[in-house]
């Protein structure tokens, strides 16, 4: 099979530990350009946050953000693809989160808003290299457009959470998880399968044509979806089940591994 685009998730993915992109896999990136391979990112990540890791790998193509919820190109930031949470779901969960005094996230216009600076902010701006907005009124930031929001919390709590707020509004939202300690909910159509189909329509592709690699359950969808869905050697158990292929960690070049064996074919 002549793959013509690759998804790649950003954390636990395409990034180490350390939260770098190795030369090698910079490298085996550029190799599959040259090749006339569309790489792209497909990521949770707000779209100003991935446009920093895009630009390490010299990217200039759009990429999926938010979950799959917005796509947008990186030089002039046309946006191509976007998806809002239902604002009638995004009041409940508002509600939700108060009630069960949870950390909510809400993501408008491409800024992080906080109702408080407190530890879990502080820390997901660091990871994301984003800061945050602190608006103690989400009563009124609500009525505008959220791409995503976002829940920080313990695992378990959070699944526990996820299980009531399945009934509650999941006929209107996606409902997933980034990492174990973020719950996060977008539109039914923001996930990254939704995007990478339009992606493979945008540059005349057929999914079978497709590659998509990631670590989290917020890249199942992406991994069933493509012609060669691909988990990393750290993704969780459940992934690795539902992919065709498993690749090295993260921290072993994982993504490089797999341009070399599907598209390069050095290995």
């Amino acid at each position: 099979m002549t793959y013509k685009l690759i998804a790649i998730d950003i954390d636990d993915t395409l990034l180490t530990d350390d939260i770098v992109v190795t030369p090698g896999t910079k490298a085996a990136l550029a190799a599959a350009i040259e090749r006339g391979v569309f790489v792209t990112l497909a990521t949770g990540r707000m779209f100003p946050s991935a446009k920093k890791i895009a630009k390490q790998i010299e990217l200039n193509v759009p990429i999926i953000t938010y979950q799959g919820s917005l796509v947008k190109t990186l030089l002039d930031e046309q946006v191509l693809y976007e998806r809002y949470v239902p604002e009638d779901a995004a009041r409940e969960l508002l509600a939700f989160c108060q009630a069960n005094d949870l950390h909510l996230q809400l993501y408008i216009d491409d800024v992080l808003y906080v109702r408080e600076d407190n530890e879990k902010a502080r820390n997901y701006s660091a990871l994301s290299n984003i800061p945050f907005a602190v608006e103690p009124d989400f009563e009124t930031l609500i009525a505008k457009p959220s791409t995503k929001m976002l829940m920080i919390d313990d695992p378990a709590r959070l699944d526990e959470m996820a299980e009531k707020l399945a009934p509650l509004i999941g006929d209107r939202v996606h409902i997933t998880k980034s990492k174990a300690h973020y719950l996060e909910v977008t539109h039914k159509e923001g996930t990254k399968g939704h995007a990478i189909a339009f992606m493979a329509e945008h540059i005349g592709c057929t999914l079978d044509e497709v590659i998509a690699i990631g670590d989290s359950w917020n890249d199942h969808e992406m991994i069933e979806a493509a012609g060669l869905g691909v988990a990393m050697g750290n993704a969780l158990p459940k992934l690795k089940e539902i992919a065709q292929f498993v690749t090295k960690s993260n921290n072993e070049e994982g993504v490089k591994h797999v341009i070399d064996k599907f598209i390069l074919q050095t290995v």
